[in-house]
């Protein structure tokens, strides 16, 4: 199988001189590409003057996370993209476990490793940890990092699983799949267009696994901090988006109605922890989303639904009302 590493850079000079050392001592066999997304910085010179040997695709617009890689891969030959953030440090023989499970697992269609926090080695990183899953309102979650409560990498997500979705901080994904899919929905701009792309490829009869003897090491935050105002907007707005278009009808419209009585208790607890700026990310994100309805309902799948998309009722309820912080309790309960 033919791979390409795909890393998007905008104005990344400094994660690109710190993180790209570990991609090409542990890629072998890989070819590497940066996608730039019209950086301002010198980012560009930088990887021409000490990186010769990776190809640089240069858009000409910042179009955010999902144009700019719809718009980079659009001239990369590969069988497999593994769309890379540029703020991973990947280890020795991180490709070899992925490989053999796309070998080994023709069902297949997207893949990721295990995600772990750079800077506090032995726990799970927020952004995809040990695999994706939803609750049925919607809300993701992952196997080793419930909403802020991030588990200790003790082994016990050493293995291959089925998962809902995979990161977009380190996804490998068949490219003919990406294809057929018509990539990632621009709409989004960031934050959550790879959960969509995974319920797409599912719904589509596609499979999601996470691969648990591949490593690597997320810095994460290094685009927008995990509590920014402008993430919670669009982290709220694009979960909406997610439901509208993935969910069939009448249960889309129900789902989406608890999401908003829900949203509205998340903005009163931004106020009552002081976090204005939250609460109103959260209104915004709704007008938004009213704004933008029509046009997202058009884009609702013609595959056949998926009727069992969740793990579990609600993880809010199981995190904040009865505390559960770690995957496997929740999956007992």
């Amino acid at each position: 199988m033919k791979v390409a590493i795909v890393i998007l850079n905008w104005n990344g000079k400094a994660l690109l001189e710190r993180f790209l050392p570990s991609v090409v001592a542990h890629s072998q066999g890989a070819d590497t590409y940066v996608v730039d997304n019209a950086s301002t910085d010198d980012s560009v010179d930088f990887l021409r003057s000490e990186y010769p040997q990776i190809a640089i695709i240069q858009n000409t617009t910042n179009g955010g996370f999902a144009k700019g890689y719809n718009d980079g891969l659009q001239t990369i030959d590969a069988d497999i993209f593994c769309l890379l953030n540029s703020d991973v440090e990947v280890t020795p023989n991180w490709l070899g476990p992925i490989l053999n499970t796309f070998k080994n697992k023709p069902e297949a269609a997207i893949l990721q490793p295990k995600i772990l926090d750079l800077n506090r080695r032995e726990y799970f990183e927020y952004a995809g940890a040990a695999g994706g899953f939803i609750d049925m309102l919607g809300y993701p979650f992952c196997r080793g990092r419930i909403f802020q409560a991030l588990e200790k990498d003790q082994g016990q997500y050493d293995d291959v699983k089925e998962v809902f979705w995979a990161t977009g901080a380190c996804m490998f994904i068949k490219s003919d799949v990406f294809t057929s899919l018509k990539g990632f929905d621009e709409d989004y701009f960031a934050h959550q267009e790879e959960i969509d792309l995974c319920w797409r490829a599912k719904n589509s009869g596609h499979k999601v696994y996470y691969v648990g003897e591949s490593s690597v090491y997320h810095m994460g935050g290094s685009t927008l901090k995990n509590m920014d105002p402008k993430k919670t907007f669009l982290n709220f707005r694009n979960s909406l988006y997610s439901i509208t278009k993935n969910l069939p009808g009448k249960r889309a419209f129900s789902i989406i109605f608890l999401r908003l009585l829900l949203d509205g208790i998340a903005g009163l607890r931004f106020i009552f922890q002081f976090k204005f700026k939250h609460c109103l990310a959260i209104l915004k994100a709704h007008v938004s989303f009213y704004v933008n309805f029509r046009k997202i309902y058009g884009k609702r799948e013609k595959a056949n639904f998926l009727q069992k998309y969740y793990s579990t009722t609600s993880i809010v309820w199981s995190h904040f009302v009865h505390q559960v912080k770690n995957f496997n309790i929740l999956v007992k309960d």
